[in-house]
C-alpha cells in the first residue's frame, strides 16, 4: 500500500499533471483526451479486474444518452431511458446485491447451487449512480454535450470515481469545452492543495486515529459471550460518528483539492453536518451530492411533497430506504436508511406542529435541537456499521442501559478514547469547515507573491509527502470507508 500511494504522489499526479499543461497548448480536445485517458489508466491501475464492466458501462450510457438526444419521439425517449435505467440496476443488483438475495431465500440455499457473489467492484456505485442522472438529463434536455471524449472524462475523472462525490454532467460538460482547458494555474494549485492537505490530515490524523476504538466494540459485541459496558458502547458508537465523518469528508476534501489543482471544480460534499439543528438541516449539509441525488432523481420524480403529507411521508420513507440499500447489501443499511425516513417523517410533522412558535422560542431550543439530532445520527451510525442485528441491538442496549459498577470488558484506554473523542468533536463541532477556512485564506494565498508562493508548494509537498508515509506505515491505517460502497 505504501508504494502505491507513492506511485500516486510522485508519479501518476505530477505526470498526469505535467501532460495536462502539455496538450493545453494543441487544442481543447487534447487535454480532455489525455485526461480521460489517464483516469481511466488510474481506475486499471486500482482495479484492473473491472476494466471491461466499465467500458461496456461507459460504452452503453453514452450509446443509449445519443439515442435519447437525437431521437425526436417522446415515446422513443422514454422507452431509451427506460432502458438506460434497467441496465444500469441490473449490473448493480448483480455485483452488489445478488449474494444479499440468495443468502435472503432459504429454498435457494437448500438447492446447494455454489452460487458465489462476485466481488463489488470499486466505484460502481458511484459511476452507476452519475449515469443514470446523465440518461435522465438527456431526456428532460439537459444534455448539450456529447463529446465521447468528453463523456469518457466525465464518467471515469479520477478524483471523483472510486468513492465520488457524484457529479452531474450539466456542470461538468461546461468545464470540459471551455476555452483555456488544462491550462494550469498557480493559484488553482495552491488553493486545490490546501483543500487537499486538509483532507489527507482529516483522514490519516483523524479518521484512522480515532478507528483504533471502533473495531473492539463491534467486534465484542458480535461475541455473545462476552458482556459490553455502557462506556464501552458509548466509546465504540462515537468513535465511529467521527470516524465515518473525517474518512469520507477527507476523501471529498481530497478529491475536490485534487480537482482543484488541476483547474476543475467538484461539488462540495460536507458542510458540517453535525452542527445541524434538525435531521432535514443534516442531510442538506451531509454528502450532499448523494443527498442531491435522491432528492432530484427519485424524491421528486415520486411525487415528492406535490399530493398531501401521507404522500409525502411514503416518498421519503422509500427515497431513503433505497438510500439506505445504496450504501450496502446488508439489512442493517436498509434498516438505517429506514430510521432516516423515520427521522424525516417525524422531522416534518413536528416543524408543521411548530411553525406558530416564536422565533426567540426556537432559538432558546437550538442546544436541544442539536443534541437531540445528533443522538439521533449516532444512533443510525450503529446499525451503518454493525455487521448484524444482533451487533447493533447489543450497542444500542448497552448505551441506553447505564447501571452502577458497569464493568469495562475492553482493554483500550478510555481516557485515550475519551480525549480523541474530544478533540474530533472541538473539529466537528466549534472549528471552521473546509469552505470556510478557504473564505478566510483564498486572498491571502492568491495575493502571494511568486517567491512565496514556491515556498507554499513546497511546504505543501513536503506536509503531503510526510502524512502519506505515516499514513502508510501506521499500524491503524483504514481503507477509505466509502471504496466499501
Amino acid at each position: 500500500m505504501l508504494f502505491n500511494s507513492l506511485i500516486f504522489v510522485f508519479i501518476f499526479f505530477p505526470i498526469t499533471y505535467g501532460v495536462l499543461a502539455i496538450t493545453s497548448r494543441l487544442g481543447r480536445n487534447m487535454p480532455v483526451l489525455w485526461l480521460g485517458l489517464a483516469s481511466f489508466g488510474f481506475y486499471a491501475w486500482t482495479e484492473s479486474k473491472y476494466v471491461p464492466l466499465l467500458l461496456a458501462s461507459i460504452t452503453l450510457n453514452y450509446l443509449v444518452g445519443n439515442r435519447i438526444i437525437d431521437t425526436t419521439s417522446q415515446a422513443s425517449k422514454r422507452a431509451w431511458l427506460t432502458a438506460g435505467i434497467t441496465g444500469n440496476l441490473l449490473a448493480l443488483g448483480y455485483y452488489k446485491y445478488s449474494g444479499l438475495l440468495v443468502a435472503s431465500m432459504p429454498f435457494v440455499n437448500t438447492l446447494d447451487l455454489g452460487f458465489q457473489p462476485p466481488a463489488l467492484p470499486i466505484g460502481i456505485s458511484f459511476f452507476t449512480f452519475t449515469q443514470i442522472a446523465f440518461l435522465v438529463d438527456a431526456r428532460i434536455g439537459k444534455v448539450q454535450y456529447n463529446n465521447p471524449a468528453r463523456y469518457l472524462l466525465f464518467v471515469t475523472y479520477f478524483p471523483h470515481l472510486i468513492a465520488g462525490p457524484i457529479i452531474h454532467h450539466s456542470k461538468m460538460m461546461p468545464q470540459f469545452a471551455k476555452n483555456g482547458f488544462g491550462k494550469l494555474h498557480s493559484e488553482d494549485f495552491l488553493v486545490g492543495g490546501v483543500i487537499f492537505l486538509i483532507g489527507l490530515f482529516k483522514k490519516v490524523i483523524l479518521a484512522d486515529g480515532i478507528s483504533q476504538f471502533v473495531d473492539p466494540v463491534f467486534k465484542n459485541a458480535g461475541d455473545s459471550t462476552l458482556t459490553l459496558s455502557s462506556a464501552d458502547a458509548w466509546i465504540g458508537a462515537l468513535s465511529y460518528t467521527f470516524q465515518l465523518y473525517f474518512d469520507f469528508s477527507g476523501y471529498s476534501d481530497m478529491a475536490i483539492g485534487l480537482s482543484r489543482m488541476m483547474g476543475i471544480e467538484l461539488p462540495e460534499n460536507f458542510n458540517s453536518p453535525y452542527k445541524s439543528r434538525s435531521i432535514s438541516e443534516f442531510w442538506r449539509r451531509w454528502h450532499i451530492s448523494l443527498s442531491s441525488f435522491l432528492r432530484d432523481y427519485l424524491y421528486i420524480p415520486l411525487g415528492g411533497n406535490r399530493s398531501g403529507n401521507i404522500r409525502r411521508y411514503a416518498n421519503l420513507m422509500t427515497t431513503m430506504l433505497l438510500g439506505g440499500l445504496w450504501h450496502g447489501a446488508s439489512w442493517t443499511f436498509l434498516v438505517w436508511g429506514g430510521l432516516h425516513g423515520t427521522y424525516l417523517v417525524v422531522n416534518h410533522a413536528w416543524t408543521a406542529r411548530t411553525r406558530h412558535w416564536s422565533p426567540k422560542l426556537h432559538k432558546l431550543l437550538t442546544p436541544a435541537y442539536c443534541l437531540t439530532t445528533f443522538l439521533s445520527v449516532v444512533t443510525g451510525w450503529v446499525f451503518f456499521r454493525a455487521d448484524s442485528f444482533s451487533t447493533a441491538f447489543t450497542i444500542l442496549d448497552a448505551m441506553m442501559t447505564p447501571y452502577a459498577g458497569d464493568i469495562r470488558t475492553l482493554s483500550f484506554d478510555p481516557i485515550a478514547a475519551l480525549s480523541w473523542i474530544a478533540a474530533a468533536s472541538v473539529v466537528a463541532f466549534a472549528l471552521p469547515n473546509t469552505a470556510e477556512v478557504l473564505d478566510n485564506t483564498r486572498s491571502k494565498l492568491l495575493s502571494a507573491t511568486l517567491p512565496v508562493r514556491w515556498v507554499l508548494f513546497g511546504a505543501l509537498l513536503t506536509t503531503i509527502t510526510f502524512l502519506t508515509l505515516v499514513a502508510e506505515s501506521a499500524a491503524g491505517r483504514s481503507p477509505f470507508i466509502y471504496f466499501n460502497f
